[in-house]
């Protein structure tokens, strides 16, 4: 599936801004199930836009703007084309994935071992393993547990829009079973980590369908957030061993969740992959205007 993704946003200051310094993640990186046609970043006020990769091999953009400015607007627009790889199973338990990124003095460490740990969004609590523990069994397979945890998730939880804010804790988010996208992937990472589990945030896009007989609707907004689980048994497989999960849609699959999926970065949580912040002198009250559109490139 060919897709167009256009992720815009605008800020208004005032009074208005000296200085400022700004990240995005805002360019998709190639992926199993994914591959970049092209891109493109405009930024207002004019900056020179310098590009680099993180830790995690995530495009990250970077400019500063050293003259006061009453706004900000940053574009991006993306064409790339999704995919499917072979599907495929692991027996691995979840206990053997477990001792796998125990630390053992003498032993070289996984790669991804850094995933094991709680980050800022999603620390690790007893909360959390209470909450996974029924779906992680003893001697039950990892994959079935991530896939039944996920759509216990979806049941349990409700998606309710502007309910919760960055800020909002996932133990809070938890306990009262509401929130967004963003705080589903948190719970579920936070899960998974609570049992010595290695797991990543995803963001990205995901193309939503509009009601029949209605147009898609331009500017709606499209991003999205999930997890993903690490299978070592899969590391040699197309999908390099994750396995992504989307608790708030109940989808699930090998590298990506579906031709629907677009991953826009990865990392420990939202912390890591913000598509946009920066650190700014002077301004005060400002208003923020976030648009984002996914469509096939044929509509576009």
């Amino acid at each position: 599936m060919r897709l167009a993704i256009t992720h815009e946003t605008r800020y208004s200051y005032s009074p208005a801004v000296q200085t400022a310094q700004h990240v995005a993640h805002l360019q998709p990186a190639n992926s199993p199930c994914q591959q970049v046609l092209s891109h493109s970043l405009h930024v207002e006020p004019a900056a020179f836009v310098q590009h680099n990769v993180d830790a995690y091999c995530n495009h990250r953009a970077y400019w500063a703007l050293t003259n006061p400015h009453k706004g900000l607007l940053v574009r991006a627009y993306s064409e790339l084309e999704t995919s499917v790889i072979a599907q495929a199973t692991s027996s691995q338990s979840w206990e053997s994935v477990r001792e796998h990124f125990r630390y053992r003095g003498g032993h070289p460490a996984d790669v991804n071992n850094g995933f094991v740990f709680g980050s800022h969004h999603a620390p690790v609590h007893e909360a959390f393993l209470a909450y996974a523990q029924s779906s992680f069994t003893p001697g039950r397979a990892l994959m079935p547990a991530a896939l039944e945890l996920t759509a216990r998730m979806h049941s349990d939880f409700t998606y309710a829009s502007q309910s919760t804010d960055i800020n909002t804790p996932a133990l809070q988010a938890l306990q009262s079973k509401r929130g967004v996208c963003q705080d589903f992937a948190h719970i579920l990472l936070a899960c998974l980590r609570s049992l010595g589990l290695p797991a990543r945030y995803v963001s990205g896009y995901l193309l939503t369908q509009p009601p029949p007989g209605q147009p898609r609707l331009v500017g709606s907004d499209a991003s999205h957030a999930w997890a993903s689980v690490y299978l070592p048994e899969l590391a040699s497989h197309a999908c390099q061993g994750w396995l992504d999960l989307d608790p708030t849609n109940n989808r699930c699959g090998l590298a990506s969740p579906g031709l629907d999926y677009v991953r826009l970065a990865v990392g420990r949580d939202f912390a890591d992959v913000s598509p946009l912040r920066g650190v700014l002198q002077g301004g005060g009250e400002h208003t923020l205007d976030v648009a984002v559109t996914v469509a096939p490139l044929d509509e576009h």
